[in-house]
């Protein structure tokens, strides 16, 4: 046996005479529950409606065009009688079996919270959410009030950095996400960051993708989350007006004439700039999804700049037709010959290993600053072994800290860029004068399993050993967790790079713009140095120096490194 049950207009909070905008349906059409019916659009947003029940579509009281509002009867469905409730009278569309949800409203099994919040504190929480501004809707559900709550979620603070790399969207429209799950990753060139959902929900809307570049305060998307009330009154429903059963055909001049305006040649379906707004019902967003469509660039034919689903297909089509374009470019001035392609797995056996996220960003910029900046590189060695000894005699009392060599010359560094101020220099953006900086904030290279770091010990020339030693171990840790902040890699005016408990004897460090120089360390050994008598043994450390040379001339690179060497050979100048 068959019934016939009707479907109505879920609860639409305040919202009144809303349009009506698309039907998905005709009659004579077999639908499962929760197949959209008809498409309601807002100010604020679009929303699908979906059928409570499946079964064959008998007859649609409404059309394209109409003002309904909560409680409206949309259609007739044929049900089948075995494993179907009741039919639910025309007077109480409100208890239907299954409520239909907004489409920025997850069900109830995506709620916050599996369980209700009580009245007083419900109602707090929506008092605090309407005062900034967000979208609420609530509806009546099984003695239950249930307010779906669409609060944008906004790029954190940057600090100093600007137009950073948005270098991966983890989430999709739809996705369910809890309370700090990230959302999108960051990438500077010192460190990569994921930017978390400040609350568990649902993604409406992403204004972001791949390859952006965004600052502090920017919009990353549209989420919605549910709040749970107990002992609410439903918002009463309309009687139900009847309207005369749509015909399929009534819909097909408006595609016809959509998808000619879609198509025509006066005007392309892609957008030169990103729209803001995006007007498209998730029909249409998810078949946006499928074809890899970024909604903000298709140009909309429907009433209001409305995207339909013709658009999108306009759009692909009218990609696919366009030219190849060759990446053949380099972003820095010339093009290199083309590197012909090698096959090598015909050598061998082979395995393809992408690289990390660090060494993708980091590359281009270490390219750059290669490229830019007229490296050149002073070597120079210096005698540590007064300063060695007095390093493990103070670690053989410490309490809680250790000193490694690498805290002396921090220290050391401190005092020659105050000796010699142009290496804590940068050049103006048009290369005409130099910013000399009064503060000596120094970045020290970590070395982390996902690639090289730079945190910044800020105000070197200010602290003792203890306190250096004590940031540079905090800071190193932080780096190999990958728990570095934002600030904490910022602000640096001259880099230090140490391999000395790796290995080697000298190396070319590349200068990290928009510094002008960077000290390498390599491994200290133990040679005989002629001490005017004879040759004694000393531990030498040896020191490599980039500078760029549009600032720095040779003369003024060795006079560094000789001030640094007779630092560090006695220790005791940095007290003065």
């Amino acid at each position: 046996m068959s019934k016939i049950v009707d479907i109505f207009i879920p609860d639409l909070g305040a919202d009144k005479d809303v349009d009506l905008i698309d039907i998905m349906v005709a009659v004579g059409d077999t639908v499962e529950e929760e197949d959209g019916l008809i498409t309601l659009e807002t100010e604020k947003a679009s929303m699908d409606v979906p059928t409570t029940h499946g079964g064959v579509i008998k007859e649609i009281l409404v059309k394209v065009g109409d003002k309904v509002n909560s409680g409206d009867l949309i259609a007739r469905v044929e049900v089948e009688e075995e494993g179907t409730s009741e039919e639910t009278p025309a007077a109480e569309p409100a208890k239907t079996e299954t409520p239909a949800p907004t489409t920025s409203a997850p069900t109830t099994e995506s709620a916050n919270s599996s369980e209700p919040m009580d009245l007083k504190s419900a109602e707090d929480e929506l008092k605090a959410i309407s005062a900034s501004g967000a979208e609420i809707s609530c509806q009546f559900v099984n003695e239950q009030t249930i307010c779906s709550v669409v609060e944008e979620v906004y790029i954190p603070d940057l600090g100093a950095d600007k137009d950073v790399d948005l270098i991966d969207v983890m989430v999709s429209v739809g996705d369910t996400v809890e309370l700090d799950d990230g959302l999108i990753t960051l990438e500077t060139e010192k460190a990569s960051m994921d930017v978390p959902a400040p609350f568990a929900g649902e993604i409406l809307e992403l204004f972001v993708k791949a390859g952006d570049k965004v600052n502090s305060g920017d919009l990353i998307a549209k989420m919605v989350k549910t709040v749970v009330m107990e002992s609410k009154v439903p918002t009463p429903a309309k009687a139900a007006p009847v309207a005369a059963p749509e015909k399929k055909e009534e819909k097909e001049p408006a595609t016809v004439q959509a998808a000619a305006a879609s198509v025509t040649a006066e005007s392309s379906t892609v957008l030169q700039e990103k729209s803001k707004k995006v007007y498209a019902s998730p029909s249409v967003r998810r078949l946006a999804r499928e074809f890899g469509v970024d909604l903000g660039f298709v140009k909309g034919s429907g009433r209001k700049g409305r995207i339909l689903k013709d658009d999108v297909k306009a759009y692909v089509k009218e990609q696919l037709n366009k030219p190849a374009v060759a990446a053949g470019g380099t972003g820095l001035g010339f093009a290199f010959p083309e590197l012909k392609e090698v096959d090598f797995s015909q050598f061998g056996e082979i395995e393809t290993v992408e690289l990390s996220r660090i060494q993708k960003i980091s590359g281009p910029s270490l390219h750059r600053n290669w490229v830019s900046m007229p490296h050149v590189t002073q070597f120079d060695e210096t005698d540590i072994t007064e300063m060695e000894e007095f390093r493990k005699a103070q670690n053989a009392i410490a309490d809680g800290f250790k000193l490694s060599p690498l805290v002396f010359v921090v220290k050391a560094v401190a005092k020659a860029l105050a000796i010699h101020p142009k290496f804590n220099a940068s050049l103006t953006p048009d290369g005409q004068s130099l910013v000399m900086k009064k503060y000596f904030h120094i970045g020290v290279a970590v070395d982390t399993p996902n690639g090289l770091v730079v945190p910044v010990i800020k105000d070197a020339d200010k602290k003792g050993f203890k306190e250096i030693a004590l940031e540079l171990a905090d800071l190193s840790a932080k780096a190999r967790e990958g728990k570095l902040k934002a600030p904490d890699m910022q602000g640096a005016s001259f880099t230090i790079s140490s391999l000395g408990g790796i290995g080697g004897t000298y190396f070319t460090p590349i200068i990290n713009a928009p510094e002008v120089a960077i000290l390498g360390l390599s491994k200290s050994q133990m040679k005989p140095v002629w001490n005017g008598e004879e040759f004694a043994p000393r531990l030498m450390l040896p020191l490599s120096l980039s500078y760029d040379h549009k600032v720095i001339d040779g003369a003024d690179g060795a006079r560094f490194t000789t001030t640094l060497s007779q630092l560090l050979s006695d220790i005791r100048l940095l007290s003065l």
